[in-house]
């Protein structure tokens, strides 16, 4: 400036040709929460500390492994609606450990690897506690959530442990977590599983869609999508249990020295199960074997101890379908943008959906009077176990129906939000207006080029108004208010596609 030069000579003054940019947020993080191993960074506690991971290595380096699952052999009784293995015409069932119920277990671990193995990637962990005999608690998971509030990196919230709880405080976490979606950030997406979702809906204790679609509420559904039913998967396999599956070692060869003939069995029979869980054997003597040893040729030579093994096996692979979903979620935002619809995608590492769905039962899930759409894993023939659905449980609103209408606008909402934070207290004129608008114009033509908006041409797709007069009063600007108006289309999936037939004439 003019009035600054006080020496004769020449001044070189540099201006901005161009606005800022707007950087694109991350759309696929989610935040874990649950129960873990260990917390623990060299010494240095992560217990109640987001903690960001970016692959399953680095989970078992910061909070452990697997839980051990125990299990206690008894037989079927009335109270038991069905079996789990049968040996020598009788029926049995597992008990978990403390004869919890079978849904009382840490879903967090073996959650973890179905999303890594599903297309997960960098995401954050919140351990609120190791494998304690307390078990899930509620009152730990929601302090979780609050932990959330203070980072600004995840996009979505899955908590596994949450269907381990009683009924009623699940469906309270999850509307705690809908509120810190929904309404303290309203720039998150919870994806929620449906409580005893491995159930038929037909199931003599209740319907449990019914059940989770009258329980939930109304508030901040569009931020939010469920999932039924449950997986069954290929996570754990049988080479990863032994001995240590059970709670009594009595039980286990009682059980098969009756399947052996009792008193008259083999006697290399009898010596193989009176060293199983014997404390003080001597590795010098003759007949000794590791418990390895012992593991694999009981295996090998008892079908009874196989069947135990294998509904162990089955109980600890049917897994909530919601971290899956988020790996699903990353994926496909890494391979196509956050504007696709994460479904008609193939799920890895599982076998079968916990409930097969038909067409027709499917309608209700995904169109109902109450709004709350349910979205279908359905398995089809040669094709595999399939997403089937994509809503939000919103499913009434033209708005916010579908999750990647959802997701995008969150995403275009944080990314802008973050970029305009540089002109906060740059005076409110026209300059300014206009570089906002252009930096506005500039990132939304780049989204549309990806196929994120819909329109054959920018103008179709958005419009970006800020001015006197237009979003703006002369009280706004004497208030120290700056209004931005943006539009956008949104890509909407093809959710029904209709083909018409109709005979013509014959021409020829």
């Amino acid at each position: 400036m003019a009035g600054a030069y006080k020496t004769p000579g020449v001044y070189i003054v540099e201006k901005n040709a161009f606005p800022n940019s707007v950087v694109e947020v991350a759309t696929a993080v989610p935040a874990f929460i649950g129960y873990t191993k260990i917390a623990d960074n060299k010494g240095t506690s992560l217990t109640n500390k987001p903690w960001r991971i970016t692959s399953l290595t680095e989970f078992i380096n910061y909070f452990g492994d697997a839980p051990e699952d125990r299990f206690d052999i008894a037989e079927k009784t009335d109270a038991d609606l069905t079996s789990d293995f049968k040996s020598g015409g009788k029926e049995f069932v597992l008990k978990r450990e403390n004869n919890k119920a079978d849904t009382k277990r840490y879903y967090l671990y073996r959650c973890m690897q179905l999303f890594f193995q599903n297309g997960g990637s960098p995401c954050y962990i919140v351990s609120i506690g190791g494998y304690s005999g307390d078990g899930v608690q509620r009152k730990p998971m929601e302090l979780g959530i609050d932990l959330l509030l203070k980072e600004q990196e995840p996009t979505m919230v899955v908590i596994p442990d949450a269907v381990a709880l009683d009924e009623g405080d699940c469906i309270g976490l999850q509307q705690y977590s809908l509120k810190h979606c929904g309404f303290q950030m309203k720039n998150r997406f919870a994806i929620l599983d449906v409580y005893d979702g491995f159930r038929e809906r037909s199931d003599p204790t209740g319907d449990c869609v019914t059940k989770f679609r009258a329980d939930l509420g109304t508030n901040f559904l569009n931020y939010s999508a469920a999932y039924y039913p449950w997986l069954n998967t290929s996570i754990v396999q049988t080479t990863d249990l032994d001995f240590s599956s059970f709670v009594s070692l009595e039980n286990v060869k009682n059980l098969l020295l009756t399947e052996a003939g009792g008193d008259t069995a083999p006697q290399d029979i009898k010596d193989i199960l009176a060293q199983v869980g014997k404390a003080d054997r001597d590795p010098k003597e003759k007949t000794y074997l590791s418990d390895d040893e012992l593991h694999k040729i009981l295996f090998s030579v008892s079908p009874t101890y196989a069947n135990m093994l294998l509904a162990i096996k089955n109980k600890l692979n049917l897994l909530p379908p919601a971290a899956a979903m988020a790996g699903v979620y990353t994926m496909v935002d890494n391979a196509r943008g956050v504007w696709k619809a994460p479904a008609n995608v193939s799920l890895a590492s599982v076998i079968s959906p916990a409930v097969n769905i038909t067409h027709d039962e499917q309608e209700d899930l995904n169109v109902t009077t109450a709004g709350k759409s349910i979205n279908a894993i359905r398995s089809f023939i040669g094709e595999g176990t399939l997403v089937w659905g994509a809503r939000t449980l919103d499913g009434n609103s033209l708005d916010w129906r579908y999750i990647n209408v959802r997701r995008t606008m969150i995403m275009l909402e944080e990314s802008l939000r973050l970029a305009t934070k540089a002109y906060v207290f740059e005076p409110n004129v026209s300059g300014t207006w206009v570089t906002i608008s252009s930096m506005a114009s500039n990132f939304l033509t780049g989204i549309w080029k990806r196929g994120g908006l819909a329109g054959a041409s920018p103008e179709d797709a958005f419009s970006v108004h800020v001015g006197l007069g237009e979003t703006m009063t002369a009280e706004d600007i004497l208030e120290g208010i700056l209004r931005v108006t943006i539009l956008v289309a949104l890509s909407r999936p093809a959710e029904f596609i209709e083909i018409t037939f109709q005979q013509q004439m014959q021409k020829s």
